[in-house]
Parts: structure tokens; C-alpha cells; sequence
């Protein structure tokens, strides 16, 4: 059912949390008409409001209810799932209502016949690869006809939440070079040069990459750097998933730094962790590393998602030479080759696992594409399923690879809990989920990403109060998850609710260039989250990870409820916002 809403919304007497950081919450009545912020009454907070005939109107009992902008997720692998699962639950029962799609340097636009059958294969663990309708992936090859099928839907309803998209640097290289481990020529660059100008102009709003990803991470420094004068252009930024987030992380930061130092390039740091062991403790190097190329006038922001284990596919982990091969499954049957990939996984570390060798203790199955494998992977380490099938974890690894044609997800349990929290904090930190959500059991930041900035990050650590949404129990159905702890009380977010909030809406609106949201401001777009300040908090945890949010009452995209009374609607409002060219100047609506 596609979103319009038809009568106005009058909320009343909420505690207006505007998304700027910087203004203090406030009592007010909101009028919401025809899409848009109508008015911001301060005055008239006692009785009823005047309201028009069939206005819907939500009373907010004298600032019980919050009202902020609505949340945008900076890293979102939404890219299917907004066509083939358009409900998409886990992101509006959590308050999104914008996403940035085009994640990790690979997508589905822009693409050729080949690109699209190598690329549905390749991701197949991050965004499913559905076989109906039977011309679902042949409705688009470009990222201006991709962004028409988003704005329909697949069935002409539309899709739930707004989309901006990033040009994936591994599809212009694919294009251009194809999975060739190789400097890519003069000549193959201004081929990718133009398909990126041909795509910011049909409504992209930037660039990712994913530098630890083939075929994206044979790009040089000369390469990336010509792509992202590109952007320049257009004031387009630069998202790239760099080279390293293990062993070489703060080399790898350095490089997208000095790319941006000498480009002149917008850049943001997406999911900008230091989760691998070797990297406990070093927050504070790479804060400074950031804060001395801000200081020079270094255009820099980032975005995290609150949790400590990560989450990608088993085939990433791989070394790149195997991942770029055309026949992975005939490198994994030669003796030979297979040796040389036990002793990069075992001993050196593979470049398709930042470096580190692989810890089978810390790999769980999250999803598989061959239902067969289910209750024997999902849900376990690789080391336990070794364990069970008698065998060392590396035959176990290659095992589950060729049964499951390279599609199993999977979480690295791994992190350090006070560098998550010292990189939250940052001045130019926004959020994003890195939410993989077709997998069989995903991570739960697929659906708890927003709702555990503001309850845990920004209130119960703040109290005291600390959740395990690490263990095995779970009693989500019977109240909040898991059972609190009495910890050491920290205060993460100085400037309070309304700094968390400013971290999720009105920061990254404006590192996007989202000119009308991201703001509780009459005139913005109705893209709104009605919660409640002293309950909202996740629910999903790592045992049950598809858990929508508690405490949040109302979420409108484009000023239609697609929550109300905490309950999803199904109603699909949102649309492409995309880069356009108005008078002189390229903006993003």
C-alpha cells in the first residue's frame, strides 16, 4: 500500500528534539501537512489546538513523547531488500527513514549483462538473490533507471524508506577493467571517470568503495584519486570501505586521509572501526590522526554502528587472488592452491581478512543460502562445527564454502568496547548500521542500530545500567532484552539526548546534503520519530537478532505513518533523494 496521507497530523505538546545539536528540547505542537513541517506552535501547548476537520491528532502528555527527525542510517546494505522485502521492518521499527545505499564499492548499478550475473553472486550474502519476478534483475542497468525501479517498487507501490546511492568504485573498475588484478590504464580511468560523471548526474549523491573487496581493491592511489576529482566536481563525497580494518588499519586510515588532503574530496569514513584485537586501544591515534587533518582544513566525517562484533560474508575472508578468479570452486579443488590458501589464512593473514589470520573461535555462521546447512552452521562458530564433524576448522571453512557456493554470512565476534565508545563520541561521527538483513540469523544491528545509540549508549550507561545482549538467553518476550548490570556510570554523549539525536539525523543530513531533512523545522520534510526518551531501546541481540525496537510510537516517512501506536502500517512513502542540477548548482532533494 503506497503512502498518502491524505489529512493533516497535528502532534501535540511533544518535546521537540530538532536534530541541530545545539538547541535545547522544547514543548510544542506540530502541524504536519501535505509532506511537510506545516508550523511549530510553542504557544499553544495548553488544551486542545485548533485542528482542521479529520486531522489526525497524537497527543505527546506534556512532553512524555520526544519528537526528533527522522533517523538516517549512513551505512545501509538495503539496496534488494527495499524491493523484495518492501515491508522492510527492521528499518522503519527502528525510526529510519533515510538510507545510503551503494555500500562497499559493489552494487547492482551501474552494470553490464556480465557485471550483473558476476555481482548478483558475489553479494548474494549481503542482499539475497531473488529469482521472481523473472525480469527482476533486467529492469535496470544504469543508476538513473535503478532509482526509477526504487521510486515504483517492484509492484508500483513504492518502497518504505527514502534512498540516496552511492556510485560503487568496484563496478566503475569491473567496467572497465573486469576482475584484472592490475593497474587500470589512462585510458580505462577516463572510462571509469565518465560512467561516475554519468551517474552523479542521474542522481547519485557520491562514491563508496570497498578497497578489502574485489575488484575494487585493485584500485591505486592514482586511480581512487582521479575518481574522487570526479566528485569534487559535484560536491559529491567519498565513502570508502579502505584497505584495512585489522592488521594496517591506521595505514589504511592515512591513505583515504592524504587522498582527501590532496583531492580536495568530502570524505567519510564508513563504519570506521578498529575492531580486531591488534587494534584494541588505539581510538585515540586514529581520533588524532583525524583531528590533525580536520585542523588543516581536511573535509572529514564518519559513521559506526554500537556494537562490537562485525558482520560480512565467509567467502570475503578469502585471499583477493581467489576471490577474482572465475572459478573460485576450481582454485578450492587444486591441492596446490589450496595449500597456499591455508598458509595466507593460517599463518600470513589474507588481504580478504585485513591482514589477520583467521580465528576460528571468533567466525559464527550468521545465514546460508542452502537451507540443508541450517541447524548444522547457523547460529555456531566454525570451530564448533569442526569440532562436531571431526575435522581442523580450515577443512571445515572450505567445506562450507563449496556447500553454500561462497553465500554464507557470517559474524567475527571481535572488538574493543572502548574504542566503540571514544569514536561515538567524535565531533563528525554519524550513524550507520552495516545491517545485513537477509540473512538467516544477521546481526542484530540490522534492527537495533538507532534505538541503541539513544537508550544504551546515550541514557543506561549514563545511569549505570548496562544490557548483555551478548549472551546466549534471550527473555525478549516478556520485556526488555536480557537483564541490566550495575556498571561503572559514563556519560558517552556530553550534550545529552539531544547530541545523540544530532549524531543521527541533522549531522549526517548535512554530510549528505540533505537540504530539507535531518531537522524538526517548519518547511522540512515530514521524516519524523515519535519515542518515548526514558524506554526506547533495542531489543535485538545476538541470540535473537530480528527484534523490532521498544519505545518508539510513531515513525512518518514523508509525513505518512509507516508506524502508529508502535505498530508498523505497511504503507511505503519514501523515495529516491537524488543529485540535481538547479540553476548552477548541484543539489540533493
Amino acid at each position: 500500500m503506497q503512502g498518502t496521507q491524505l489529512a493533516d497530523i497535528l502532534i501535540l505538546r511533544a518535546n521537540i528534539i530538532d536534530g541541530s545539536g545545539s538547541r535545547p528540547g522544547y514543548l510544542a505542537n506540530v502541524l504536519i501537512r501535505d509532506g511537510y513541517i506545516h508550523s511549530i506552535d510553542r504557544s499553544a501547548t495548553e488544551g486542545n489546538a485548533p485542528a482542521a476537520p479529520n486531522t489526525r491528532i497524537i497527543d505527546c502528555e506534556n512532553g512524555r513523547w520526544s519528537l526528533c527527525p527522522g533517523f538516517i542510517d549512513m551505512h545501509a546494505h538495503s539496496d534488494l531488500s527495499l524491493l523484495h522485502t518492501p515491508r522492510h521492518l527492521a528499518k522503519v521499527t527502528q525510526g529510519v527513514t533515510t538510507e545510503v545505499i551503494g555500500q562497499d564499492g559493489i552494487s547492482y548499478a551501474p552494470v553490464d549483462d556480465a557485471a550483473m550475473a558476476r555481482i548478483r553472486k558475489q553479494i548474494a550474502g549481503w542482499n539475497g538473490n531473488p529469482s521472481e519476478p523473472a525480469d527482476f534483475f533486467d529492469r535496470w542497468r544504469t543508476v538513473e533507471e535503478y532509482l526509477d525501479v526504487l521510486d515504483q517498487g517492484l509492484d508500483g507501490e513504492g518502497i518504505a524508506t527514502n534512498a540516496t546511492f552511492l556510485v560503487p568504485q568496484g563496478n566503475l573498475r569491473m567496467l572497465a577493467c573486469g576482475y584484472d588484478s592490475r593497474a587500470a590504464t589512462a585510458d580505462e580511468i577516463e572510462q571509469m571517470k565518465l560512467i561516475l560523471t554519468r551517474s552523479l548526474e542521474q542522481g547519485a549523491v557520491g562514491m563508496s568503495s570497498g578497497l578489502t573487496y574485489v575488484p575494487g581493491n585493485f584500485a591505486s592511489f592514482h586511480e581512487l584519486g582521479e575518481l574522487c576529482k570526479v566528485l569534487v566536481r559535484y560536491d559529491a563525497y567519498y565513502c570508502p570501505h579502505h584497505r584495512s580494518y585489522g592488521h594496517g588499519a591506521m595505514e589504511a586510515y592515512a591513505e583515504m586521509i592524504e587522498l582527501a588532503r590532496q583531492t580536495g574530496v568530502r570524505l567519510h569514513l564508513t563504519h570506521a572501526t578498529l575492531n580486531f584485537p591488534e587494534n584494541a586501544g588505539r581510538a585515540d591515534e586514529l581520533l588524532a590522526m583525524i583531528d590533525g587533518a580536520l585542523a588543516e582544513g581536511v573535509d572529514i566525517s564518519l559513521d559506526t554502528y554500537p556494537y562490537l562484533p562485525g558482520s560480512t560474508t565467509l567467502g570475503a575472508l578469502l585471499p583477493s587472488w581467489v576471490s577474482s578468479a572465475p572459478d573460485k570452486l576450481a582454485v578450492l579443488n587444486d591441492a596446490t592452491r589450496l595449500e597456499k590458501i591455508k598458509h595466507q589464512c593460517l599463518v600470513e593473514g589474507t588481504d580478504g581478512c585485513h591482514g589477520v589470520t583467521l580465528d576460528w573461535d571468533r567466525i559464527e555462521i550468521g545465514g546460508v543460502m542452502n537451507n540443508g546447512l541450517a541447524e548444522l552452521c547457523v547460529g555456531k562458530r566454525i570451530a564448533q562445527i569442526a569440532a562436531e564433524r571431526g575435522e581442523e576448522g580450515f577443512d571445515t571453512f572450505i567445506w562450507l564454502l563449496k556447500e553454500d557456493d561462497f553465500n554464507s554470512t557470517i559474524l567475527q565476534h571481535m572488538g574493543s568496547e572502548p574504542n566503540v565508545r571514544k569514536i561515538m563520541r567524535h565531533s563528525r561521527h554519524t550513524g550507520g548500521s552495516d545491517g545485513i538483513l537477509t540473512s538467516t540469523k544477521p546481526h542484530p544491528r540490522g534492527w537495533g542500530t538507532f534505538p541503541r545509540y539513544i537508550g544504551h549508549y546515550g541514557r543506561d550507561l549514563a545511569e549505570g545500567k548496562s544490557r548483555n545482549i551478548y549472551a546466549p538467553k534471550s527473555n525478549i518476550e516478556i520485556g526488555p532484552a536480557e537483564d541490566f548490570e550495575d556498571v561503572d556510570a559514563e556519560t558517552i554523549f556530553e550534550g545529552g539526548l539531544e547530541e545523540v539525536v544530532h549524531h543521527l539525523t541533522g549531522r549526517p543530513a548535512n554530510v549528505i546534503r540533505l537540504e530539507d531533512r535531518g531537522l524538526v523545522r517548519e518547511g522540512c520534510r515530514a521524516d519524523l520519530v515519535l519515542f518515548n526518551a526514558k524506554t526506547i531501546r533495542d531489543r535485538a541481540t545476538f541470540a535473537d537478532p530480528k527484534q523490532a525496537a521498544q519505545g518508539i510510537r510513531a515513525v512518518m516517512v514523508n509525513g505518512c505513518l509507516v508506524v502508529d501506536e508502535g505498530e508498523a502500517t505497511g504503507a511505503r512513502a519514501g523515495r529516491t533523494i537524488r543529485m540535481k542540477k538547479e540553476e548552477s548548482a548541484w543539489v540533493v532533494r
